[in-house]
């Protein structure tokens, strides 16, 4: 059983096991490193985690798609034409979707061209990067309690005036979009808070509301706001 697992291939080109296993090891470290550069960096509205945890999956398939073609142009231009049939006939919206699509493609690809160990050592390493996202939640990430949207009809230079509402119930203020409104030349303004006290909510939007030059107030969960 051994002797067949670890000699398994059955291919022109049969790549070593300890080769195998090093190149998915090596894969999944720098897909980790790529993925905790962009959860620390990323500062946008929209933050997704099915992206974080796709980031460290793809890498690893990338190079199990490496292993199985082994500079064979028939099995990659087959592999270029399955998945593009797959890819047309289903429509995925999220990119970890298509991260499995592609994994199971290319075990099919490694096992229809007899590279019967490295299907298999593929196989479990893509299962084990599947439950270790399942258990550990890798990529969720909870910088802020509150994104509020207002706009702003006064002077750019009195923008401190709602910063310094927002300091007086936030540790942290981070002012993630500024857009010039249409019609009435106001500033559209959107920040992401870490709440003092996030039972205050409504005492902040209130605030928010009252101070001169401040319309179109609205106050939405952070995590609401995070696509998982």
């Amino acid at each position: 059983m051994n002797d067949w697992l670890l000699h398994g291939d059955a291919a022109l080109t049969p790549v070593p096991v300890p080769t195998i296993l090093l190149a998915l090891l090596l894969s999944f470290v720098a897909g980790h490193a790529v993925a905790w550069v962009y959860m620390l960096t990323h500062s946008g509205l929209s933050y997704s985690r099915s992206y974080v945890n796709t980031l460290i999956l793809l890498p690893t398939i990338v190079a199990l798609v490496m292993i199985v073609l082994a500079n064979n142009l028939v099995v990659a231009f087959g592999l270029m034409a399955i998945f593009a049939m797959v890819r047309f006939r289903t429509i995925l919206r999220d990119t970890l979707d298509t991260a499995y699509i592609l994994a199971v493609v290319v075990i099919g690809l490694a096992c229809g061209t007899q590279k019967f160990t490295s299907a298999l050592i593929g196989c479990g390493f893509t299962l084990a990067l599947m439950l270790y996202f399942w258990f550990t939640g890798f990529g969720t990430r909870h910088r802020y309690d509150l994104i509020v949207n207002l706009r702003w009809c006064r002077p750019l230079s009195q923008v401190p005036d709602v910063s310094a509402v927002l300091h007086r119930y936030s540790r942290k203020t981070h002012c993630a979009s500024q857009r010039s409104g249409e019609g009435d030349g106001g500033t559209d303004l959107s920040y992401r808070l870490l709440l003092r006290d996030p039972r205050r909510v409504d005492e902040l939007l209130a605030d928010l509301r009252a101070l001169n030059g401040v319309s179109h107030v609205t106050g939405l969960q952070a995590e609401d706001e995070s696509e998982l």
